[in-house]
């Protein structure tokens, strides 16, 4: 199999922790040249020394996912400098939770900016490089709402929703670059997130934490939360070579919690 990302560059977002540092780690494995983009410069400096290294080229950016405009100067500025790209990761965190009937307008237009607008930005971006390659791998993290909305997490699973129709589509237009455009889905994964998710959860609810857990792994026929490398080799696996004819799709690693096919 085939999995030999060396000479190809790597563009990983929210790469300084969980999915996105875990994500960057599998591709340098691989032997990609990682940039990494976040917004604190001091964590990307230290994430970026403690990347796999045989040789590679990493290095990182400084973006600010909750200002689009940081992130469209950015990524123009990076590119200005020569900089190419043949794989792109969109990942960053979503939103806080809410019961949707509560949720202010004003926050569906923010995490739609934060996560659709910026990940157009970035494949407007990157994509002339990419088709002058004649190479190229999206893969977007998502969540896997996309197969089944998650309740208390209403603004993120319709704007997750909306980052999946995006990605079919747009593998639908560039696949005959050589290009391939798919979305990864966690589950309940070891993340900041998750602890984050699940304190609201049980102090909602007025219950212990310990039975927040309880009741989401009894949904889970593995029995386990994933980890975040677990999510981030299906990632990888995404952009090598081996996966040229997976293209619109949406893989789930979510140990089997999704009832949908």
């Amino acid at each position: 199999m085939n999995l030999n990302l060396k000479n190809k560059n790597a563009l990983v977002c929210g790469s300084t922790q969980g999915i996105g540092w875990a994500s960057a780690v599998e591709l340098a494995y691989l032997g990609a040249n990682v940039t990494l983009m976040a917004r604190n410069e001091q964590k990307l400096i230290a994430c970026v020394g403690l990347l796999p290294n045989n040789n590679q080229k990493h290095a990182y950016v400084v973006a600010d996912f909750d200002d689009s405009q940081s992130v469209k100067n950015a990524i123009e500025s990076h590119i200005s400098l020569g900089n190419t790209f043949h794989i792109l990761i969109n990942n960053t965190g979503g939103p806080a939770g809410g019961n949707i009937i509560e949720e202010a307008e004003e926050k569906f237009a923010l995490v739609f900016e934060k996560h659709l607008l910026n990940n157009q930005t970035l494949v407007k971006a990157l994509f002339p490089g990419m088709k002058a390659a004649g190479f190229g791998r999206i893969v977007n993290v998502i969540s896997v709402s996309v197969k089944q909305p998650i309740m208390g997490l209403g603004v993120s699973n319709t704007v997750r929703w909306a980052v999946a129709a995006w990605a079919k589509t747009l593998s639908k237009e560039i696949g005959q670059y050589g290009i391939t455009v798919n979305n990864v889905l966690p589950g309940f994964t070891l993340t900041q997130r998750l602890k984050d998710v699940n304190n609201m959860r049980a102090e909602n609810l007025g219950t212990p934490l310990e039975d927040v857990q309880k009741s989401q792994l009894k949904d889970i026929p593995t029995g386990k939360y994933a980890t975040a490398e677990e999510v981030g080799s299906a990632v990888a696996f995404l952009c090598s070579p081996a996966a040229a004819s997976i293209n619109g799709i949406n893989l789930p690693v979510d140990g089997g919690l999704s009832n949908s096919l």
